[in-house]
């Protein structure tokens, strides 16, 4: 499939919005939970296939990564009997003009909310433990 690059900057634009368009048409009366909801379901059948054995299961996962100069990236993922066997680095193989520029757009927003959580994480922490 093969896409402008007017559409491609349309789609991108619609689903980076889709949950605002979800609430939207909702006219303020719900959320994209549906969208949450079945992820959730399916990265725990996803994590329950793995558990009993099957070789051939892979997810995305917002995980710790060395994919990139961030300490937590959402990379797609082998799991297997004890969690997550491999991260799959070919992902960002290939990545268009488009989308590089993109990636590196949004790494300083990333850096930012990654450095909140870590510290939300730590303030969490039962005492005597660490994040």
């Amino acid at each position: 499939v093969t896409f402008t690059q007017e559409e491609i900057e349309g789609l991108t634009v619609r689903i980076q919005n889709a949950g605002t368009e979800v609430v939207e048409a909702k006219a303020g009366a719900g959320s994209a939970t549906l969208s949450m909801a079945y992820a959730a379901a399916r990265f725990v059948e996803s994590s329950l296939r793995a558990l009993d054995g099957d070789p051939d299961v892979y997810e995305c996962s917002y995980i710790q990564s060395e994919l990139t100069e961030l300490p937590f990236f959402a990379s797609r993922i082998k799991l297997g009997k004890q969690g997550v066997e491999a991260v799959i680095s070919s992902v960002l193989e290939g990545l268009t003009e488009y989308e590089q520029k993109a990636l590196e757009a949004l790494k300083p927003e990333l850096k930012a909310s990654i450095e909140k959580g870590i510290v939300f994480a730590n303030k969490q922490a039962p005492a005597g433990t660490a994040a």
